[in-house]
């Protein structure tokens, strides 16, 4: 989670990220993290700690996040190749939508090497996997998984053609 983002919207806001290493390095979508004045994470055991930007890829929406401190027991997820990724394999988002912490929801891969403007505020995002595994505010930084357990994508963005802030059956994941 994050407070403040600089400007007049100042608040709190939830996302997701995914461990990827023994030093604890987390994986997440620039989008969540881009502005706060503090980043906050809650590891899977419960334990909370401070987190810096230490890498950014803007053209991808993609930030790492150094912790401050870890958990006492620290599992690194296991990345895979997005490469192998076929139209109809089986995929699994991990995420907080709505501050519903630990929630998984399956789906198909429905696309591949798609490209996907989020909002006029944001860039377009280039060669996404496009998925139909349920995913809402929150979700975004969370991982996709592959049917062996690898994350294989970060979500980021939905498509919603409606004013309303919930997902319809497409998501991206970078």
């Amino acid at each position: 989670k994050r407070t403040g983002d600089g400007g007049e919207n100042r608040g709190r806001g939830l996302g997701s990220g995914v461990v990827i290493n023994d030093q604890g390095l987390v994986l997440t979508s620039l989008h969540v993290v881009a502005g706060a004045d503090e980043i906050q994470l809650t590891f899977a055991d419960g334990t909370e700690a401070g987190a810096r930007i230490v890498a950014e890829q803007p053209e991808n929406d993609i930030a790492v996040l150094q912790p401050s401190q870890l958990p006492g027991l620290l599992v690194p997820a296991t990345l895979g190749n997005p490469d192998l990724l076929n139209v109809g394999d089986e995929v699994v988002a991990v995420g907080n939508p709505f501050g519903l912490m630990h929630t998984v929801t399956w789906g198909v891969v429905s696309g591949l090497h798609r490209s996907f403007r989020p909002s006029p505020a944001r860039q377009a995002l280039e060669d996404l996997i496009q998925f139909d595994a349920a995913v809402n505010p929150g979700s975004s930084g969370g991982p996709l998984l592959n049917r062996d357990g690898e994350v294989v994508g970060i979500v980021t963005a939905l498509a919603n053609p409606t004013d309303q802030r919930v997902f319809i059956g497409i998501g991206f994941a970078v």
